[in-house]
């Protein structure tokens, strides 16, 4: 009897943690999966479904200024993620392998761009650039996408430095390497996944940003996200919804990049493993 009982508790346990799930899951992606369906409805309102069409994204493409906002978001993005992956991974290398003063306060200080409002941020950061009279437009955003970027890149590669075995570049310094030749060919190639890794979130951290990108941006540097946010206070639309769905398509289509690249990364590692038995 006493069996049974636990077993029944252990069923019903199991269902509430499963209907739970389902239920956060639901309240998370509902929302996105029900504008990505609308957004190939044949009706200008939302209310109701009438059948499929694609008339909102021919709509999209055919109107020129919306693909420059899509290009402008992207070369932004990608500009973003160079500047961030070079300077953490030089700094996640530089807080890791090296002692200097204040190294506690400097490793803290990372977690400020990440933890404060992004509107106290972008107020910063035009602040800045009006006092280093640095005109708004391209290089301000790229710069701005960078600053939140960067601390993200030094989080990830710094787990990854630690998880390294030192071993591996006392043994190619013993054999005759300098410092800069370890680095370049042993310690890098072993740091490759967390470099994409963290590429990938400053690409889509920068290619998702609206807040600070509306505070830097100038006249011919409209981002996506901006022109989204500036459609949607005059009403919610299939033009919208389309323009959303890209959005959500462009990230996700980075975070398979990031697993293919990261599977084939660690195939990899495991070929050149298995050809040193």
């Amino acid at each position: 009897m006493a069996g049974k009982k636990r077993e029944w508790k252990r069923k019903l346990g199991k269902s509430i943690s499963t209907i739970y799930a389902i239920l956060v899951y639901a309240f998370i992606y509902a929302p996105i999966a029900i504008m990505v369906v609308f957004s190939f409805n044949d009706q200008k309102t939302n209310y109701y479904w009438k059948g499929f069409t694609l008339q909102w994204y021919e709509k999209l493409f055919n109107h020129s200024s919306i693909v420059e906002y899509l290009w402008n978001s992207l070369f932004i993005a990608v500009a973003a993620t160079l500047i961030s992956v070079i300077i953490g991974t030089i700094g996640a290398v530089g807080l890791i392998r090296f002692e200097f003063r204040m190294k506690k306060l400097v490793n803290h200080s990372l977690y400020i761009p990440i933890v404060i409002p992004e509107v106290v941020l972008g107020i910063s950061l035009l602040m800045l650039f009006e006092i280093i009279h640095l005109p708004l437009g391209f290089f301000a955003i790229i710069l701005s996408h960078a600053t939140f970027c960067i601390p993200f890149v030094i989080i990830i590669m710094r787990g990854r430095l630690a998880g390294m075995d030192l071993s591996v570049e006392e043994a190619s310094m013993d054999l005759g390497a300098n410092r800069m030749v370890t680095f370049f060919r042993v310690t890098l190639p072993m740091l490759i996944p967390g470099i994409i890794s963290g590429a990938f979130m400053s690409f889509t951290l920068s290619i998702d940003d609206v807040i600070i990108s509306n505070f830097v941006s100038g006249p011919y540097s409209t981002t996506l996200p901006v022109k989204i946010l500036s459609l949607v206070k005059t009403g919610l639309s299939p033009e919208v919804n389309a323009l959303a769905t890209l959005m959500i398509a462009v990230i996700l289509l980075a975070l398979l990049l990031n697993t293919v690249v990261q599977a084939l990364v660690k195939r990899r590692a495991l070929t050149h493993t298995k050809s040193y038995f």
